[in-house]
């Protein structure tokens, strides 16, 4: 060792950001493995650093007893004296057995020890220094990308993407900068592993919080969102400014703001909706575009809602493949069931039964037989003396002529 390896160590610290005491830990550890692996010694040995001279030293620890059963853990009082007049019985005396030649194997041994520990302490400083971006956009490099992952290159470290956290229909090609979510800052066998994502919901969320300054500053907020990645986005925004439309805000003006994002998302759909407080109105905003008629909740799962549509409405209010009604339904966290007005009877917002158009038809034709059987029951009770005669009739008759005369 030399004052090469010091500056090797600072070398190292300034590239890795891997302190200096760590990496002489490192190398204290490994020559202590490879000296009692090669040299078949105890387990009283150290390792001493000399920073000036830039040298490790091996000490064998014994201890000073009066009779000696192992030479390799202890030193009789008599040669402890000699040493030093001022030792005793139990005293620890160090002695440096640092050998003139490991050999290849000690060397072999020690460098392994070396690099695990210098993989352990790169590790712990990737996992320190890029925990504070999980969940937060970066930009990255894509370097390559093999059947199960995109790498992208942050900052000094390379990230993966796994296959399903990649936007369906977009390429990624090496150089190409690209724009991902960190999910996760962790570690496996193999090292510091970062995560990054292009289809997870916070990204969209990120992605309005620094196009929009009223979402940023929470002005605006964002109450949920449900994704299903490449294709489409509803996002439930409500503000706490009253005098602020949320919807209007986040879309911009001409829809300026909200057609970034799309673009940035490769022309993903991105729906805004109005967050309600009411989970009827709630519902009804997360199936938009479609018009609701009303919301239903079944007594006994309040979490379960029943949506009535105009029939022409059916169709748009599920969606292609039902993903109109999916979306709404992990937007407002409510299982919805659609139906059509003529199918269904419901409960308007007072809470009181309204009956379908047929069930109306039927009430009508109902209600007109009672009604004729009432009046022809009424005459014949009425066939009396108060009832008008024919002379009667025939009078007022009379009566209406002449004043159309005058």
């Amino acid at each position: 060792m030399s004052k090469e390896m010091v500056e090797a160590f600072a070398t190292l610290e300034k590239e890795k950001g891997i302190k200096q005491e760590i990496i002489v830990d490192a190398i204290k550890a490994a020559l202590v493995a490879a000296y009692k692996k090669n040299y078949n010694q105890a387990q009283n040995v150290e390792v001493v650093f000399d920073e000036k001279k830039g040298n490790f030293k091996v000490n064998a620890i014994k201890t000073v007893v009066d009779e000696v059963q192992d030479s390799r853990l202890e030193v009789s009082l008599k040669d402890a004296l000699e040493i030093n007049r001022a030792y005793e019985v139990g005293d620890e005396i160090r002695f440096e057995v640092t050998p003139k030649d490991f050999g290849r194997l000690a060397a072999q041994t020690a460098k392994q020890v070396i690099m695990q520990r210098l993989r352990e302490a790169e590790r712990e400083h990737i996992i320190s220094e890029y925990s504070q971006y999980k969940d937060e956009i970066v930009t990255g490099t894509v370097e390559r990308r093999d059947n199960r992952f995109v790498y992208v290159k942050i900052g000094n470290v390379e990230a993966v993407m796994p296959h399903n956290d990649q936007l369906p229909g977009e390429n990624y090609n090496p150089q190409d900068k690209v724009r991902v979510l960190v999910t996760r800052v962790g570690s496996d066998s193999k090292g510091a592993q970062i995560t990054v994502s292009r289809t997870a919901p916070d990204l969209v969320k990120r992605l309005f919080e620094q196009e929009v300054p009223e979402v940023y500053d929470g002005t605006v907020e964002i109450v949920s969102i449900a994704r299903e990645a490449g294709d489409r986005t509803k996002i439930a925004v409500k503000s706490n400014d009253p005098d602020i439309d949320p919807v209007g805000t986040l879309v911009g003006p001409k829809g300026a703001r909200v057609q970034n994002i799309v673009n940035e998302l490769g022309g993903e759909n991105i729906d805004v909706v109005k967050y309600e407080e009411n989970p009827s109105d709630f519902i009804a905003n997360a199936l938009n575009p479609a018009e609701v008629i009303a919301v239903q909740f079944s007594g006994d799962d309040d979490k379960n809602a029943l949506v009535i549509v105009p029939d022409y409405q059916l169709s748009l209010a599920i969606g292609k493949r039902g993903q109109n009604v999916r979306l709404a339904a992990r937007l407002t966290g409510y299982k919805i069931d659609i139906k059509p007005e003529s199918q269904v009877e419901f409960v308007d917002s007072e809470g009181d039964d309204v009956e379908t158009d047929q069930d109306i038809d039927d009430s009508n034709e109902s209600s007109n037989e009672e009604t004729t059987e009432s009046t022809a029951e009424q005459l014949e009770e009425d066939s009396s003396d108060d009832f008008p005669n024919e002379e009667d009739v025939d009078s007022a008759l009379d009566d209406d002529a002449d004043k159309d005369e005058e």
